[in-house]
């Protein structure tokens, strides 16, 4: 009986540490209007920074026809690959991940809205 009451409860735990960090792709979007002044997610598009269609799984620096920093195209060269965890760091402080990052933007702060703005872009990856 114990058991049950301790599976029971992790059980609960689990459900609601997932679901406090649950991601919505439409919460993201908006979110990331505050992006789309340098970038496009929808399509393949660079603007004044590159193109974020298709990011995830993408290598630090290598979208074609982008003019990426130096530090941009070394962290690629050292193994930076996009995937949830490298974008959360990034996103949270693009200039202490990156050093030397040509992005201005000073990053989120908020863990839940950078996690929206993953669940976008891997919306419109699929797309």
């Amino acid at each position: 009986m114990r058991a049950i009451a301790v599976f029971a409860t992790l059980s609960v735990a689990v459900l609601i540490t997932s679901s406090a960090r649950a991601q919505d792709a439409a919460a993201g979007e908006k979110v990331f209007a505050k992006c789309k002044i340098c970038h496009v997610a929808d399509k393949d598009q660079n603007k004044v920074g590159p193109s974020l269609h298709g990011v995830i799984g993408r290598t630090a620096g290598t979208h074609p026809g982008f003019k990426y920093s130096p530090a941009m195209i070394e962290a690629g060269k050292s193994g930076v690959v996009w995937d949830e965890p490298t974008l959360t760091k990034y996103l949270h402080d693009p200039k202490a991940m990156v050093k030397g990052t040509k992005m201005a933007f000073p990053g989120l702060k908020d863990d839940k809205d950078i996690a929206n703005v993953i669940a976008y872009l891997e919306q419109e990856s699929k797309k």
